[in-house]
C-alpha cells in the first residue's frame, strides 16, 4: 500500500507543482509579475512619501522636502542621470520608466522613477531620476508564505489520497490472494467484495473467469479419470485373452505375434497408469505428509530401479536428516528422473544429494546426449517428447518428467535442467525447508 500511495501522492504533487508554475507565468503575462506586486506593497510607504509628500511640494521646495525625507528615512534617496538609470532596465521596465512610473528592482531592493517629465520640479529635473535603495523588501517572506500554502495543500490532499489508496489496495490485495490460491490449485477460490467497492467490476470479471477455468479443468480431469478407469477393464480382459491364446497357439510365428501384442497391451496399461497418476496430482486431494529420513528414502529409491545396462553411482551422504513431506510422491519424482536418465545415458548415471539449513538439493546426472537449452522447459509438458524419444526402445509417453515437475511443485520446490559434469543432462530438485 505504501508504494501505491507514495507513487500516487508524488504524481499529484508534481501535477500541483506544474500547475503552480503555469498559473504563475499566466498571471505574469496577463497582470504582471506577482512578486513585483508583493514588493510594491512592501515598499508602499516609501512610494507614498515620494508621490504624496515630495511630489506635492511647490517647484522651489521639491528638493527641500526630498532632503527632509532623507533625514527621517532609512531608505537612501539619490538623484542619478536618466541614462544611468536606463542601463539596468529591461525593455518593459524601460518603457514604464519613460512613462514616469515607479520601477521596482527586486534583486537590489531598490526603485527607480523619473523626477519629472517636463522639468517643472527644478531646472534639469527632466534629466534625472530618483534611485531609492535599501527598501524594506523581503521576497523570502512571500516565498515562505507560498511554501506554507503549498504544504497545506499537500497535507490536505494527503488524507483523501491515503483513504482512496487504502480502499484500492485492500481490494487489490484480496485479488492477489485469490489469484495465488487459484494458481496453487484451489479452484474454488473467489473474491468476496461488495458492489460498492471500487474494484468490484474487476473482481466480478476475475470470478467469472475463474469459474470458467474451473469448469473446463474439472471437465478435463473428470474425462481423463473416467476414460482411464474405463480402459483398465478391457485391458484386463485382453491380457487374460492373450494369455489363453498364447498357451493354445501352436505356431511359433503366431506366438511371436501374440507376444508383440502383449507388449503393446503392457505399454497401453502403463500409459493408463501414468494418466491416473497425473489425474491424482491434478486433483484437490491433500498430500500425505510425514517425516521421513532423506538418506534412507533416496537410497531405497535408487535400489528399487529395474536392472539397466548403465551403472548407477549413488552419492547420498549419511545423516542428511529428516524432511517433512509426501515421501511416496517425492521418491516417485526422483525415480522418474533416474529412469529417464537410464534411458538416455551412454554408460553412467549419478544420484547425489545435499541438505543445508533445511533446504534439500537432489541431482540426477547422466552422460547421454543432454537436452537442448531451448527445449528444457518444454520437456515438462505432458506428452512432449524430444525427437530422439519417439522410438519404441527409449521413448516413453512424455509423462514421467511432467509428473516429477508437478510433484516437486506441490511441495513448493523447483525442478531445473542444466548441463551435467558427466556431459549429458542434470536434473536438479530444490526443496525448500519444510
Amino acid at each position: 500500500m505504501n508504494r501505491l500511495f507514495l507513487r500516487f501522492f508524488i504524481l499529484v504533487m508534481l501535477s500541483i507543482s506544474v500547475a503552480a508554475f503555469i498559473v504563475y507565468f499566466t498571471i505574469d503575462r496577463m497582470f504582471g509579475d506577482p512578486l513585483a506586486s508583493i514588493a510594491r506593497n512592501q515598499a508602499a510607504a516609501q512610494i507614498f512619501l515620494l508621490e504624496q509628500y515630495v511630489d506635492q511640494a511647490p517647484a522651489d521646495g521639491w528638493l527641500d522636502r526630498l532632503n527632509k525625507v532623507r533625514e527621517v528615512s532609512e531608505v537612501r534617496f539619490d538623484l542619478i542621470p536618466i541614462a544611468v538609470a536606463r542601463e539596468h532596465l529591461s525593455a518593459t521596465e524601460r518603457a514604464a520608466f519613460d512613462r514616469g512610473e515607479v520601477v521596482i528592482d527586486l534583486t537590489n531592493r531598490s526603485l527607480l522613477r523619473r523626477v519629472d517629465l517636463s522639468g517643472d520640479k527644478y531646472i534639469g529635473s527632466d534629466e534625472e531620476a530618483i534611485h531609492a535603495q535599501n527598501l524594506p523588501i523581503d521576497i523570502k517572506v512571500a516565498l515562505q508564505m507560498e511554501a506554507v500554502r503549498y504544504l497545506i495543500v499537500a497535507l490536505a490532499l494527503l488524507v483523501p489520497i491515503g483513504i482512496w489508496s487504502r480502499a484500492h489496495w485492500r481490494g487489490l490485495q484480496e485479488l492477489m490472494q485469490v489469484a495465488d490460491r487459484f494458481g496453487a490449485g484451489q479452484l474454488k477460490a473467489r473474491a468476496e467484495m461488495k458492489p460498492g467497492d471500487s474494484i468490484y467490476p474487476l473482481a466480478e470479471r476475475i470470478n467469472h473467469m475463474a469459474g470458467r477455468i474451473e469448469t473446463l479443468l474439472e471437465s478435463q480431469r473428470g474425462l481423463l479419470h473416467s476414460v482411464s478407469h474405463e480402459i483398465r477393464t478391457p485391458i484386463a480382459r485382453l491380457e487374460f485373452a492373450f494369455e489363453l491364446l498364447h498357451d493354445t497357439a501352436g505356431d511359433v510365428l503366431l506366438q511371436k505375434r501374440i507376444g508383440n501384442m502383449q507388449d503393446d497391451l503392457t505399454e497401453l496399461k502403463s500409459l493408463v497408469n501414468e494418466l491416473l497418476g497425473m489425474a491424482r496430482l491434478d486433483s484437490d486431494q491433500p498430500l500425505r505428509y510425514e517425516t521421513f529420513d532423506l538418506t534412507e528414502a533416496l537410497r531405497s529409491c535408487a535400489n528399487s530401479l529395474p536392472p539397466a545396462t548403465v551403472s548407477l553411482d549413488v552419492s547420498v551422504p549419511d545423516g542428511m536428516g529428516t524432511y517433512y513431506g509426501d515421501c511416496r510422491l517425492l521418491m516417485r519424482a526422483t525415480g522418474n528422473l533416474l529412469r529417464n536418465a537410464q534411458k538416455y545415458a551412454n554408460g553412467k548415471v549419478a544420484l547425489s544429494a545435499s541438505s543445508k539449513l533445511g533446504e534439500v538439493t537432489i541431482n540426477v546426472d547422466d552422460d547421454g546426449p543432454g537436452i537442448p537449452e531451448e527445449e528444457r522447459e518444454k520437456v515438462f509438458e505432458p506428452f512432449y517428447r524430444l525427437d530422439r524419444s519417439r522410438d519404441r526402445n527409449t521413448g516413453g509417453f512424455g509423462l514421467g518428467l511432467s509428473i516429477a515437475g508437478k510433484a516437486i511443485s506441490l511441495h513448493g520446490g523447483s525442478l531445473k535442467i542444466d548441463t551435467s559434469p558427466l556431459g549429458g543432462a542434470r536434473f536438479t530438485i530444490s526443496l525448500p525447508p519444510a
